[in-house]
């Protein structure tokens, strides 16, 4: 392991729009990250898919790091295009590639850091609740479900995966529809790495990202996906209309103080699931 090189990878924030809209965005972004992988030089440790950003803990080449993240970033904007109609929707999604050293159990921090942006964004209690990504893959009891998906045909494949690269047979295709990560992600040797279950929930519980939420035994707040699924039909209860872009300003106002009221949602995560700025979500608020 002294020989590899290892990197956290991250993507900025985004403000105004959303990565993952709904549960089939999700699923398709687990998939290209089992698509690229399979296809690239690197070792996926660990990964999370967020709804406005995605982090990944690498090993690998800086070089074969970078063309990962990038691929990944390029299959799915193609996706998003098809799906929603909107062109280069990543283009000026930036991203933070640092590398990760071995001493001061820094590799340790880095995949705990990864694993818990799920708890630290109040979205569930534990890291293993979180499906999109590496929450449930490591120390996993028992067998996991789901079955090979060297038992679909070529065009099932495809039509799940988006994309006609052919995986190994071997991948288990879980029960939600996508690749189960540990079918890639090198669980042998984050196992290794932290050596027992026990050690592993000390670096989970006292990771930076977390460890205020966890003092704070917050109740977990609504997804942005289960907040925006209402917003169209509170567009039309509300005020007659389709969607927020038909919407006047005074309405988009209101709408902002319904969601908030109704679901107990800061400002940022209703700008970011309406698509407003941060400052104009705040202005419509108050006015």
């Amino acid at each position: 392991m002294n020989k590899l090189e290892f990197y956290l990878v991250s993507t900025d924030h985004f403000s105004d729009r959303l990565w993952f809209r709904d549960d089939a965005d999700f699923k398709a972004g687990m998939n290209y990250v089992a698509v690229v992988a399979a296809a690239s030089g690197v070792r996926v440790l660990a990964f999370i898919l967020m709804s406005n950003h995605v982090h990944f803990v690498l090993a690998g080449s800086r070089e074969d790091v970078v063309a990962f993240i990038h691929e990944f970033k390029r299959r799915y904007s193609m996706y998003y295009q098809r799906k929603y109609g909107m062109q280069e929707f990543l283009r000026d999604n930036g991203v933070d590639i640092r590398p990760v050293g071995l001493e001061e159990e820094s590799l340790e921090r880095a995949i705990a850091y990864v694993q818990m942006n799920s708890v630290a964004a109040n979205i569930c209690v534990h890291a293993t609740q979180y499906p999109w990504g590496t929450g449930p893959v490591f120390f996993r009891a028992g067998n996991p479900e789901g079955r090979p998906l060297g038992e679909l045909s070529r065009r099932a494949q495809a039509r799940i995966l988006h994309s006609n690269t052919r995986l190994p047979g071997t991948f288990r295709l879980a029960p939600g529809g996508y690749i189960d990560p540990a079918s890639y992600v090198n669980v042998g040797l984050v196992e290794r790495l932290y050596r027992t279950p026990g050690r592993f929930e000390f670096f989970l519980r006292n990771s930076s990202k977390a460890r205020l939420r966890l003092q704070e035994k917050a109740m977990p707040s609504f997804r942005d996906q289960s907040i925006l699924a209402v917003v169209p039909d509170l567009c039309r209860t509300l005020f007659r209309k389709d969607a927020v872009a038909d919407l006047s300003r005074e309405q988009r106002g209101e709408m902002l103080r319904q969601l908030r009221f109704r679901f107990s949602a800061d400002v940022a995560q209703l700008a970011r699931i309406l698509g407003l700025p941060y400052e104009e979500a705040v202005r419509l608020i108050d006015e």
